[in-house]
């Protein structure tokens, strides 16, 4: 069974924006606005986990966690505009797990909330990739549609499909994207990496997987 995830987030964009990439990530989630629907909304279906935002109209995110402390260990990451050190430590003394500040990138909101639930031996179930790549016919397709690419972009991809979660470093992808050995900025790679990740956002809105590991290269991950 899917993993439930609560999110407690009064601007409706963000909101949307954190259940799309959680649900992308093989959890269910819900959102809620306020910290009175919150606690209503615990009370009726126990999340797994509650994404708590500290700004809040009525009950402040402080409160839903005082409240949520008082009967249970739910796991809660709370986010906040607010990074003073006092914020942060209130958060954490109250009963957080975790603490993020906006702005964030999704994907780390769901590494955090991947990384608490498996500590609490709770995981998503993979999802299927939708990609499906014919390399005989150098054709690939994302969902239902077909991806127009450049030779160097149709081999990263492959690529990093094959193998999904392992990192690739800049040189081993410039090495398959350039397979003449021709002399290339490893800049390119960036460059070709930057054109796939738009043509999949293209055809998979709210959808990112390739991620970037500082340092090092990248990574294709749902």
């Amino acid at each position: 069974m899917q993993p439930y995830i609560l999110v407690v987030e009064d601007e409706p964009e963000l909101a949307a924006l954190e259940a799309d990439y959680l649900r992308a990530a093989g959890y269910r989630a819900e959102v809620v606005g306020d910290g009175a629907a919150a606690l209503a909304a615990i009370r009726r279906a126990p999340p797994d986990l509650l994404v708590l935002d500290l700004m809040l109209p009525g009950l402040d995110g402080l409160a839903v966690c005082r409240a949520v402390r008082e009967h249970s260990a739910l796991p809660i990451v709370m986010v906040t505009a607010r990074a003073e050190e006092v914020d942060r430590l209130l958060g954490l003394e109250l009963g957080a797990d975790d603490y993020l500040c906006k702005p964030f990138s999704p994907r780390e909101l769901v590494a955090r909330v991947r990384a608490i639930l498996r500590r609490c031996g709770l995981h998503a179930p993979v999802p299927a990739s939708p990609l499906r790549i014919d390399e005989a016919a150098q054709r690939a397709w994302a969902g239902e549609a077909a991806l127009v690419l450049t030779p160097s972009e149709f081999r990263l991809l492959a690529a990093l499909a094959g193998r999904p979660g392992q990192v690739f470093s800049r040189q081993r992808l410039l090495d398959l994207a350039n397979p003449d050995g021709l002399e290339v900025n490893d800049r390119a790679v960036d460059s070709h990496i930057k054109n796939l990740r738009r043509k999949l956002a293209a055809a998979l809105p709210g959808l990112d997987p390739i991620h970037s590991v500082y340092g090092v290269g990248y990574r294709l991950e749902w």
